[in-house]
């Protein structure tokens, strides 16, 4: 039993004004206090991760125009096979004309031609490059002969089968690019890779229906119109889902001005199109329009988002915390 008691100097007892713990105690334990929490930031503020050193013309670009060339591919195998040579055409020559410029913006990206062609001495499935190296490989000759074959005029049975053959291979074309990024180490686009080829399919649909009602005829748009319909439907979704899932992380996207103006400009394309844009050629040439130049703002916000969250050491040190805890 403990004594209450202490003994002074000169020998009188004394009583404790206060009970003192002796070092060890369960008293000792239950003040110790735990140490408080690190903070977000990194030494001197500097970003955790290395930034991308993609330029944003290059590779959003490159996302955007990808993503309209597969799109446009099986729009015109639909059109074609459904009897709708105008709409077939538009698509044939829209995805000739994006391959290329998408060619271009990843070659001036790698900067020499040979890099790609390097890619193609291994085949790796667990790398997107490699796999979207191989796909690309797979639907390029046959979008461009199906596009020479309907810009010249010769060999329309050849043509046909390129179509079809393209169209079939454009779902990968216009969503491989969406695996390619979620694969890199920046938080915005890693976390969101359950989404992210949902939001870039529907992104890719939506312009080549919109290009579709941009230069096809009232009387064959219909295909496109309801492909641009359900892609801005599948874009608006996917987007909302994957910025509800990953909470805090989601920041850069919402603040991107990019990316609402192309949910607004998607919805506002598509929604015109399949209304006014059935009977004014006028109305569907401005729906068109807009919708093209929403598949473009979300690309490019996707883009600009990522980079934010990769610069930003929050974004890197607080979702590996959630993760772990």
């Amino acid at each position: 039993m403990t004594s209450q008691t202490d003994v002074r100097l000169d020998g009188s007892a004394e009583l404790r004004t206060e009970r003192e713990a002796t070092p060890g105690s369960a008293g000792d334990r239950r003040e110790r206090r735990r140490p408080p929490e690190a903070g977000f930031d990194s030494y001197y503020g500097r970003p955790v991760l290395n930034e991308p050193t993609w330029q944003e013309h290059d590779i959003a670009g490159y996302l955007f125009l990808g993503g309209l060339a597969g799109a446009s591919s099986t729009l015109a195998a639909v059109a074609e096979l459904t009897g709708r040579p105008s709409l077939a055409r538009v698509g044939r020559v829209a995805a000739l004309c994006a391959l290329g410029g998408s060619f271009y913006s990843l070659i001036h990206d790698l900067g020499r031609p040979e890099r790609f062609i390097n890619m193609l001495r291994v085949f790796k499935v667990t790398s997107p490059m490699s796999v979207g190296t191989w796909i690309l490989t797979a639907y390029g000759p046959q979008a461009v002969c199906a596009g020479a074959a309907d810009l010249s005029g010769r060999l329309p049975g050849l043509g046909r089968v390129a179509t079809v053959g393209a169209g079939l291979a454009g779902p990968a074309v216009a969503t491989y690019t969406a695996a390619l990024i979620c694969d890199t180490a920046v938080p915005a686009w890693h976390e969101g890779f359950r989404e992210m080829p949902f939001l870039f399919a529907g992104s890719a649909a939506s312009a080549a229906g919109g290009l579709g009602m941009l230069a096809a005829p009232l009387s064959e748009a219909g295909p496109a119109r309801r492909v641009a319909m359900l892609g801005a439907a599948v874009e608006c979704v996917a987007a909302t889902r994957m910025e509800r899932r990953l909470g805090p992380l989601a920041e850069p996207l919402k603040r991107s001005r990019l990316l609402r103006a192309g949910e607004a400009l998607s919805l506002a394309g598509a929604l015109a199109g399949i209304t006014v844009g059935r009977r004014s050629r006028i109305a569907a040439v401005a729906a068109g329009a807009a919708l093209l130049a929403g598949s473009a703002c979300t690309r490019f916000g996707i883009f600009r988002a990522g980079m934010e969250s990769a610069n930003d050491p929050k974004y890197t040190v607080q979702w590996q915390r959630r993760k772990l805890s």
